[in-house]
């Protein structure tokens, strides 16, 4: 993230400097999300989920998180480009990143059937995509921070920057929330497949080729996010202390582990790790 203005520019040069940036259009985009998904959340308890203004407000908010994710993936494309040694990376690999997953999810969902539980995870990032922003560049641009000299030091002492206590607050609450959330949004995303699979069992249109397409998608998060490894196996083990129980019918108990089997093996038989060589990368997180 680049670093916020010179503190020794007027306030009016600092904030046309930063707003010029592709890093504060990627922030508008996240702050879009958020007030898009807030007015839709809105339209949704009133029962107005289908007015036109729940309408706009929700593919709005899927126009916003296309945009941010689509800046990400356009700024690691230019950087790649600008470093001649580094090869543009092959479609495997491409669709390996977290963040194309994310943008090609959010189109997806734009031109898709309103499905209201899809917002939830990319509001969760854009609350703390915005934090973060908002900490790290806005106040220190509106407001600089200061030097001071420390306590007890010598006049001619090294000065401390003293940062902003809203700043300090905002970086206190990421750190303290975001393992939370991450696992929160893992929860949603297996929850949503779930949704998902309810739709295709009853038939709705389109439900089963959206199905095919967020099962590729599920299954790559499970490849690169422990929060979603670990909130899969807390809900396995929970299911196999409910199956243990003794007044658990035999037919469920053989259900249970034949999909377990199964699914142990459909994760194996996808694993692109065997087919891309990229056992070695570290898949980039998504922004």
């Amino acid at each position: 993230m680049a670093p916020p203005p010179p503190a020794s520019m007027p306030l009016g040069q600092r904030m046309m400097h930063l707003a010029q940036t592709l890093q504060f259009g990627w922030f508008v985009g996240h702050l879009t999300l958020l007030f898009c998904s807030l007015r839709y959340s809105l339209s949704y308890i009133t029962f107005n989920s289908y007015s036109r203004w729940a309408r706009f407000s929700y593919r709005t908010a899927f126009i916003a998180a296309a945009a941010t994710y689509g800046i990400v993936v356009y700024k690691a494309f230019r950087a790649r480009s600008r470093a001649n040694a580094r090869p543009q990376p092959g479609a495997l690999s491409l669709l390996g990143d977290e963040n194309v997953q994310y943008l090609l999810m959010a189109l997806v969902w734009l031109f898709g059937r309103q499905v209201p539980l899809a917002l939830l995870p990319f509001t969760v990032y854009s609350v703390f995509h915005v934090a973060t922003y908002t900490r790290a560049n806005l106040i220190p641009t509106i407001q600089p921070p200061q030097q001071t000299t420390a306590p007890g030091s010598s006049p001619g002492g090294r000065p401390v920057t003293k940062s902003s206590p809203l700043a300090d607050t905002i970086g206190r609450f990421v750190k303290e929330y975001y393992d939370a959330s991450m696992t929160l949004v893992a929860s949603l995303e297996i929850f949503l497949w779930f949704r998902v699979l309810f739709s295709a069992i009853i038939f709705t249109k389109g439900s089963w080729i959206l199905l095919v397409i967020y099962t590729v998608f599920l299954r790559a998060r499970y490849s690169q996010s422990s929060f979603v490894q670990g909130a899969i196996a807390q809900g396995v083990a929970r299911v196999d202390a409910l199956v243990a129980n003794q007044s658990t019918p035999p037919a469920a108990r053989q259900a249970w582990d034949t999909v377990k089997r199964l699914g142990r093996q459909v994760t194996e038989a996808s694993d692109l790790n065997r087919y891309a060589g990229a056992r070695g990368q570290v898949p980039k997180k998504a922004q």
